[in-house]
């Protein structure tokens, strides 16, 4: 079937034109056309954000190679612009990054899994046999889950009943943990590319693929766990399990459920966008792609080949419906809408809500403790900093005692907004996690410079399958220049140490202080303990601007 010959739609000019009348209810977010015969509804990256946070969108995403200037790599007014958002409309608010913190004040807060729950059984009630899937990284990143080892999301996912789940974090609770779970969850645990390294053949625990009958036809969700496991998290967490892309066997799976029946392939994916989009060039026969792993929230779906690549962002606050028409074993239509989930507009559901209120309890007292304030907008997102990561990186100078930080570029983490309390919780929002250890090292100006030039390669090699990385590593104390276009070894220059100014010898060992590193026997005091004690003595938090990364090539 030719790409063109699918008929395609997407509900997100309703609530965009709503937005810009600033004349939002539940009823008009929730409103959809049903289509079709079968109805998925995606949710992914939640990382544990059980209540409404606010949450920035990146104000930069860089693409490389084919993907220079291609969704998702558009940000900020391009990206209204692309897609008609009016400045000021609250999806300029859920979508964008501009003006974020005045808007917030006036839009609130987004997310929350109780309303997620009403979102999913207002679905339901509609089209009662859409299948849920989660896209993983759903037990992890919070004071609750990081304290209960991911049991408070399991209970609360549980809840909402979803049909399977694929995964990434949640390997870092080790794989003792991750069994069992798996073992007593009562939906489907999916990863064709999860293989046994002892064996090297597909591990039992996670079986590739799960059929379903929807609509009067079969429906094959094959699941694809974050490929890269061992090289951005601790493989010693997890010795029994590979990972990698494993496009050949996903191929092979795609044959297999389409042998046994299935009219429509969907693929469950924490890849990241860009590697959904090269597997959907190189593997035939997927009809629809979940795409989870980079965060991206898109209003509209991306067609890869005769492939549809549905982004649902992070943290709660998208749920995704696709509605699919699939007759005589084709796909030959869809309809789409990307929900956001305004926390003062969707409903909690009651039940839900009392469910998230009791895995908090226990906690509560500690994690609302505040430590400080924050004058400034505090955010993660950004391909080389973000002022959340600029207040860690002056922690573990200020208090390691050091001259140089390097905080790892991950995605996940809510912001706050000015004149907001810093509390405990918070600032486990942004650094939980089970090798949060701060180090305290020396490394030789030439060391750095590898580690750049590696962390780089993993976001800027022009092949996506090559991109295994989240964003840049932060770093505290040090200023260089990079041109994303270079090849590895090339990319990063004009490294300084920013409190002499002076050039950073290859020569000379430099005292640095970091987190998250993958080695084993890493000691040091936990990341959210440097902070805390950082944030206290500040009392009030402003963030300075950040000019100690030039980019040149974007």
């Amino acid at each position: 079937m030719a790409a063109s010959a699918i008929v395609g739609g997407s509900g997100f000019g309703n609530w965009a034109r709503l937005a810009a009348q600033q004349s939002l209810s539940q009823d008009q977010l929730l409103e959809f056309e049903t289509f079709g015969n079968v109805s998925l509804i995606h949710v992914t990256d939640i990382h544990a954000q059980l209540k409404p946070v606010y949450f920035r969108e990146p104000s930069e995403n860089i693409g490389v190679g084919s993907n220079k200037g291609a969704v998702p790599h558009v940000t900020g007014a391009r990206f209204r612009s692309l897609y008609g958002i009016e400045d000021g409309s609250p999806s300029h608010y859920a979508l964008s990054s501009g003006d974020f913190a005045s808007l917030a004040k006036g839009y609130g807060r987004v997310g929350g899994l109780d309303r997620v729950a009403t979102v999913i059984k207002a679905i339901r009630a509609d089209r009662p046999d859409a299948i849920l899937l989660d896209g993983g990284d759903t037990w992890h990143g919070s004071y609750t889950c990081y304290k209960t080892a991911g049991q408070d999301m399991v209970n609360v996912m549980n809840a909402l009943n979803p049909d399977a789940m694929t995964f990434h974090w949640e390997f870092t609770l080790g794989s003792d943990r991750v069994t069992e779970i798996v073992e007593n969850l009562p939906f489907a645990a999916l990863g064709q590319n999860i293989f046994d390294v002892e064996w090297d053949e597909p591990t039992e625990l996670f079986p590739p693929y799960k059929m379903f009958e929807r609509g009067g036809t079969k429906v094959a969700v094959i699941g694809q766990a974050f490929p890269y496991m061992p090289i951005a998290n601790p493989g010693w967490m997890f010795p029994e399990f590979a990972f990698g892309i494993r496009d050949e066997n996903m191929q092979a799976m795609v044959d297999e459920v389409r042998a046994d029946g299935a009219e429509c392939v969907v693929v469950l994916s924490h890849n990241g966008f860009d590697v959904d989009k090269k597997m959907a060039t190189v593997v035939d026969g997927i009809d629809v792609i979940l795409s989870g792993h980079t965060h991206d929230a898109l209003p509209e779906p991306v067609l890869s080949g005769k492939t549809i690549i549905v982004p649902s962002g992070s943290n709660g606050k998208f749920v995704s419906r696709v509605d699919l028409d699939i007759r005589n074993g084709q796909l030959m239509g869809y309809r789409h809408k990307l929900i956001p989930v305004f926390a003062d507009v969707i409903e909690r559901d009651a039940e839900v809500s009392a469910l998230i209120d009791e895995q908090r309890a226990p906690y509560l007292k500690d994690m609302s403790e505040v430590i400080g304030k924050t004058e400034s907008l505090l955010y993660r997102r950004g391909n080389f900093n973000g002022t959340w990561d600029d207040l860690i990186c002056d922690a573990l100078i200020s208090e390691r005692d050091a001259e140089i930080a390097l905080s790892p570029g991950v995605r996940w983490g809510p912001s706050l907004i000015p004149g907001q309390d810093i509390t405990r919780e918070d600032i486990f929002n942004v650094t939980s996690m089970t090798y949060g250890k701060a180090y305290r090292t020396e490394m030789t100006g030439e060391f750095l410079k590898i580690v750049l030039e590696d962390v780089a390669d993993n976001i800027f090699n022009p092949d996506p399958y090559y991109q295994q990385g989240g964003d840049m590593v932060r770093t505290g104390g040090l200023g260089y220049r990079i041109d994303v276009n270079k090849p590895q070894g090339d990319r990063v220059s004009n490294m300084t140490l920013l409190q002499s100014g002076e050039a950073i010898d290859p020569a000379r060992s430099y005292v640095v202080a970091g987190w998250a590193s993958v080695n084993e026997d890493t000691e040091g005091p936990q990341i959210w303990d440097v902070v805390e004690n950082h944030v206290r003595n500040l009392g009030i938090v402003t963030a300075r601007e950040n000019n100690s990364v030039e980019v040149v090539g974007a």
